[in-house]
């Protein structure tokens, strides 16, 4: 049996302390949720821009799957919360073009949209990712 390793990266906001960022079992990298926070401040960005938030919640996915390992164009799911129903069309311009630009091989993560509340009021948008390795 391979070991299950924590995922800890700087380029990515701490956790809280009842998981890590990640974790990797194995070819499998899962990413905790995650959402518009500066990794160097710890300051959620972007208030009442769910672009903004949403490319910079995709930066800090990228920076865990990463740092486990693997690249963003090894991600196969993606898991987008989001609090407003009318803020779909600009989350996914802004999707689309993270995940265009970093999955060079061409075949674009599966991805499931939730509607929900978020942890934190100022929050528009939280990710969760499932890369898989060779």
């Amino acid at each position: 049996m391979t070991a299950k390793t924590a995922i800890s990266t700087s380029d990515a906001p701490a956790p809280a302390h009842t998981f890590h960022q990640g974790v990797r079992k194995g070819p499998f990298v899962q990413v905790s949720g995650q959402g518009p926070v500066d990794p160097a401040t710890g300051e959620y960005l972007h208030p009442g821009d769910v672009a903004a938030q949403t490319t910079r919640t995709l930066e800090n996915v990228r920076a865990i799957v990463e740092a486990g390992g693997a690249t963003f164009d090894d991600v196969v799911m993606l898991r987008v919360y989001l609090t407003r129903r009318e803020d779909f069309a600009a989350m996914n311009d802004a999707y689309g073009e993270f995940v265009t630009r970093h999955c060079p091989g061409g075949v674009l993560p599966s991805r499931t949209t939730v509607f929900t509340g978020l942890p934190r009021e100022e929050m528009l948008v939280e990710i969760d990712a499932l890369a898989v390795t060779d």
